[in-house]
């Protein structure tokens, strides 16, 4: 007897880097974070991003002319450190980049969600001391750049989970009143509304319940990506 034919569906099935959730949901649920993550940072930390480095530049800028309540040495760190992380992450990459990239991203994203929750911890431990600040301000630019570096090699359009600028300019020039067809709209749009969700429910928590909680829920909803991440777009 001759075996029976597989169904795309059998195929994917027995394809380990098919199992799980598709990349295009993790990278949405990682921009959610972004936006919990930058929440925290800049309305709790002094007005530093550390997930946005394009909006940190302008804000180094601001602060070294003297604008009030803005910090040199904040978004420095914050600079350097997300910096640093970009470095492990472009390690990362040509460590597992050739391999599996269900386990690349699954073990990117776990580095990602222990770094964020060891600043919930610190955060709950000790929210009022200044260490804190530069503490909170490390971890998190650090697992942002980590973050980044391995998105960016991913390489899934329109996803870049940090940033909007590019996404925004996408949507409008390539919309039918731009003269496109339009047909990534739908996941450019997806982008836009999981960082302003993001950065909503990030306000909400530190605005009634302090720096920890964002954080906690930051590291719990990244560690709950790692292990449900697939390899396929």
């Amino acid at each position: 007897m001759s075996a029976e034919p597989e169904t795309p569906e059998s195929q994917e099935t027995s394809d380990p880097e098919a199992r799980g959730l598709r990349l295009v949901a993790v990278l949405l649920g990682l921009t959610v974070v972004s936006g919990l993550i930058d929440a925290v940072s800049y309305l709790g930390l002094g007005h530093v991003f550390t997930a946005n480095m394009t909006g940190n530049v302008v804000v180094l800028g601001f602060a070294a002319a003297g604008a009030p309540g803005f910090s040199v040495p904040h978004t420095a760190t914050s600079l350097c450190c997300f910096l640093l992380g970009a470095v492990a992450g472009g390690r990362v990459a040509r460590w597992r980049g050739e391999g599996s990239r269900r386990t690349w991203a699954r073990l990117t994203l776990a580095a990602e969600a222990v770094l964020v929750g060891a600043s919930a911890v610190i955060a709950f431990a000790a929210p009022h001391a200044t260490a804190t600040v530069y503490a909170l301000i490390a971890l998190t630019a650090f697992a942002m750049g980590l973050r980044n570096a391995t998105v960016r090699k991913l390489g899934i359009a329109d996803l870049t989970t940090t940033v909007l600028t590019m996404t925004l300019t996408g949507l409008a020039s390539d919309s039918k009143a731009g003269g496109g067809s339009g047909h990534r709209s739908p996941r450019r749009s997806a982008s836009v509304v999981a960082m302003a969700v993001g950065a909503w429910l990030g306000a909400w928590l530190v605005l009634d319940h302090g720096l920890g909680m964002p954080l906690l829920v930051a590291a719990a909803a990244v560690g709950l990506l790692a292990v449900v991440a697939s390899g396929r777009e």
